[in-house]
């Protein structure tokens, strides 16, 4: 009887050492399924920030304040880019002239009022994609012997400042020359010809088209002359070297181009379909 107490015995041991030596093995591989729940959580993405967005809003269609808003095409293609590129922004009247300045020491994020490219602004800002065509037209009162841009030579010519309009007129008559009227906006310049200050004013031709669209009894006649007045570009303006906003606003003017949005807002303030082949990259 004693011996078989004592092999008992030695069975029982045995027995326990497997079951504590399997119970080891599970809490060792329960250990290592946990381990995953201490890595730190994936953190959410920064959030961007909201965008001033400069523009001179006397310029219509493309911007102008109307019941204390800024209404226009500028202004509705901006919003459209500032949803895709995933940016809140506000937009500012800030003038013609001051806007560059603004764009130069950061105070605006974006510039956006009909702004050409060209290469001398090349040197100084960088810009988007281009997002709209355009070219230069004469405006003059009805009767005026001027048929064409030569035309002008001898002519006394209005112009808003700092515009393409006014650097055809410089080219055409001097830098210096006192025969070019300046003035702070294009509708002022207009409204100068009309009261006999100049006998012609050089603009953009949409914002010729549309003065004469809408003031039927201006007496007034827009003169076309594309061996003159080559194509030129619109586009966003940003401070030099502020290449990771360009190209992110850039990206978004194209895919508002390529997916219809801009042709439907374009048709809305022009009343017509876009040749939207020369603005796709």
């Amino acid at each position: 009887m004693k011996s078989k107490t004592i092999k008992s015995f030695l069975l029982f041991l045995a027995l326990t050492f497997v079951m504590i030596a399997a119970a080891c093995g599970q809490s060792q591989t329960s250990t290592t399924e946990e381990a995953p729940a201490n890595e730190p959580a994936e953190q959410e993405p920064a959030a961007k920030k909201k965008l001033l967005v400069g523009t001179d809003a006397a310029y219509p269609p493309f911007e102008n304040i109307e019941a204390g808003e800024i209404v226009g095409f500028d202004v509705d293609l901006i919003t459209a880019v500032m949803e895709q590129a995933g940016y809140e922004f506000e937009i500012q009247h800030t003038g013609w002239e001051p806007l560059f300045q603004m764009v130069t020491n950061g105070s605006v994020d974006v510039g956006i009022s009909a702004i050409t490219i060209t290469e001398d602004r090349q040197k100084t800002y960088d810009f988007s994609t281009p997002y709209f065509e355009a070219s230069q037209m004469i405006l003059v009162p009805e009767g005026s012997d001027v048929k064409n841009y030569q035309d002008l030579k001898d002519k006394v010519i209005g112009v808003q400042n700092g515009t393409t309009g006014d650097f055809k007129a410089q080219e055409l008559l001097g830098e210096k020359s006192t025969d070019i009227k300046k003035y702070e906006t294009t509708p002022l310049a207009i409204m100068a010809m009309i009261n006999g200050e100049s006998e012609a004013v050089i603009a953009d031709n949409v914002v010729v088209q549309e003065y004469v669209a809408n003031n039927p009894d201006a007496k007034v006649v827009a003169i076309e002359d594309p061996d003159s007045f080559e194509s030129e570009y619109y586009g966003l303006m940003f401070k030099k070297g502020n290449d990771s906003l360009r190209e992110e606003l850039s990206t978004a003017v194209q895919t508002v181009i390529d997916n219809g949005k801009y042709a439907e807002i374009y048709k809305q303030w022009f009343g017509y379909e876009p040749d939207i082949e020369k603005l796709k990259q």
